[in-house]
């Protein structure tokens, strides 16, 4: 753990935290990736999991501009993937753009 990140139980989570680390279930599937906003649904959803404990970044804490990078780039990797079969339509490659702006913080 770096000193911008800090361990918390779930009862202490609120909106708008930052996942510091991606969140696993047993399995080792990904719950929720590094970077992700935590909301009230994926809060209450943790906690029907079972999840005690998460990876929260500081508030203050400078961002870790490679890791958004790569963030990104891995959900625009899986836009194209979900997209593969549909993006040639006039409606949906426009529907795919947009959502590489929206993920491209645009």
């Amino acid at each position: 753990m770096n000193p911008s990140e800090q361990a918390i139980v779930i009862d202490a989570a609120v909106e708008g935290m930052v996942l510091s680390q991606s969140l696993l279930d047993a399995a080792g599937s990904v719950l929720l990736p590094a970077g992700a906003s935590l909301t009230a649904a994926s809060l209450n959803s943790l906690r029907r999991r079972g999840v005690e404990q998460l990876q929260v970044v500081l508030a203050g804490a400078p961002p870790d501009e490679a890791a958004v990078r790569a963030e990104r780039e891995r959900q625009c990797q899986r836009l194209a993937r979900l997209f593969r079969r549909s993006a040639d339509s006039a409606a949906t490659g426009q529907l795919l753009d947009q959502l590489h702006q929206y993920r491209n913080g645009g």
